[in-house]
């Protein structure tokens, strides 16, 4: 058997209140410590006052290390980046060199270099997982136009950082343009520290070949895919047990309402296919105000929930007739579309990102790549309830063949004991730090 490992985790965000990354950490926290592996998570909060402070979520001890962020454009992003970096870093120092973890694992922006330079101090191995663009994306969405059908950023030079700042700033984009030099060097320092992590898991496949494509930096460090984990049977028994939470069928759109995500299509989706179900939507986020204001005009049923508790989401998801996913991405790889795949729930979504990794294309959902193939795949699943029945039959099997928790844990601790291995393996004559 093996010996169990102690596995400091440093996280972005972890539940209750928290996105799909923070969901998708506590089910690694979860099943390292089903396996018998002790966990430490520590998560920063930019903008709470500085200090640490301790709080406990189903049996984690979670530290919360606060450090300042001010409310400003730029600012905000620095304190974030380059000044909570070198803090957190030594925190990370601190507690590994007291707590002795066997590996740190960094989850996302801003834990993953500050765990990558702790490990490095205290000589002990780490993995950062990448669960977005931000090594090759000042703004971690390759978005660079508001025209939502409009191209993907295809790098990030001075001259593309131009036009990306223009739909950002608005009126004043003039003003943000010295800033350039600082956004090159941002993204830069970044890559050069994620070259430095024993392991980089990507969560996707395009996320993987994104970061091979666009950071030269990180050629020589070992780089891993591997998805985000899912809890199939229990997400499946919560599923099973809860209320419908509505009578009669709708469409569903869950997440953040934002330009990435696509949500100024929902509306007029749903007008040009004459859907005839309500169309649900469940999230908050900069777009709301406007597609508020797109539902008003419409001739649909058109329901603005606002955000909801992750048991909510799980009821409206589970008896949903179809899951709308308009995002103009790259998406990385969606724990929305996962878990509704794990649900059977029948699904149309536009093609960006992991999205692919995920959806397979007439046979788990339907993809488009339009905005009006996006409405005719809505029109086709309201009209033939066997397609429906049989993309949600194959979803329910791909999903929990690709994205168990079980299995995908398996993978990240066989990593780890890799890493551990080849340290002991160069190492075996000197001491640990």
């Amino acid at each position: 058997m093996s010996t169990p490992l102690h596995v400091l985790i440093a996280t972005d965000s972890f539940p209750p209140a928290c996105g799909g990354s923070g969901w998708s950490t506590y089910e690694l926290a979860r099943g390292l410590r089903a396996g018998g592996h002790r966990v430490t998570v520590v998560q920063p909060r930019p903008g709470a006052p500085r200090g640490v402070c301790a709080r406990d979520y189903e049996g984690f001890t979670v530290l919360e290390f606060g450090a300042p962020a001010p409310p400003l454009p730029y600012v905000r992003n620095y304190f974030k980046n380059e000044r909570l970096h070198a803090a957190l870093a030594d925190f990370l120092e601190q507690l590994a060199r007291r707590e002795r973890p066997d590996l740190i694992h960094g989850q996302h922006v801003l834990t993953g270099l500050p765990a990558i330079e702790a490990a490095r101090r205290t000589a002990v191995p780490s993995v950062c997982t990448v669960r977005d663009y931000w090594p090759v994306c000042y703004w971690s969405d390759l978005i660079h136009t508001s025209d939502p059908e409009g191209p993907l950023c295809p790098e990030c030079s001075s001259g593309m950082m131009t036009e990306c700042i223009r739909p950002r700033a608005g009126a004043a984009w003039p003003l943000a343009l010295p800033m350039i030099p600082y956004m090159r060097g941002n993204l830069r320092r970044k890559r050069e520290g994620l070259a430095a992590a024993g392991a980089i898991v990507a969560v996707s496949s395009t996320i993987a070949a994104d970061l091979r494509a666009r950071a030269p930096e990180i050629s020589s460090t070992r780089l891993e895919v591997i998805p985000n984990p899912v809890d199939v049977t229990g997400l499946r028994a919560r599923a099973g047990a809860s209320a419908p939470p509505m009578t009669g069928p709708y469409a569903l759109y869950l997440g953040k309402l934002a330009p990435n995500k696509g949500t100024s299509l929902l509306v007029p989706s749903v007008e040009q296919a004459e859907l005839d179900w309500p169309l649900v939507i469940a999230g908050d986020g900069p777009e709301r105000p406007e597609i508020q204001s797109a539902a008003q005009r419409s001739n649909r049923d058109v329901r603005m929930i606002g955000w909801v508790d992750q048991d909510a989401a799980v009821a409206w998801m589970a008896h949903a007739s179809m899951l709308l996913f308009p995002s103009r991405g790259p998406e990385s790889l969606s724990r929305v579309l996962i878990e509704a795949s794990v649900l059977g729930i029948p699904i149309a979504a536009m093609n960006t990102g992991g999205t692919g990794d995920i959806v397979i294309d007439g046979r788990t959902g339907l993809l488009s790549l339009t905005a009006a193939e996006f409405t005719r795949d809505i029109r086709r699943l309201r009209g033939d309830a066997d397609l429906r029945q049989r993309l949600g039959g194959a979803a329910r099997s791909h999903a929990a063949a690709h994205f168990d928790a079980g299995a995908v844990i398996a993978r990240i601790e066989h990593l780890y004991r890799d890493l551990l291995n080849a340290r002991d393996a160069g190492s075996a004559s000197g001491p640990r730090a």
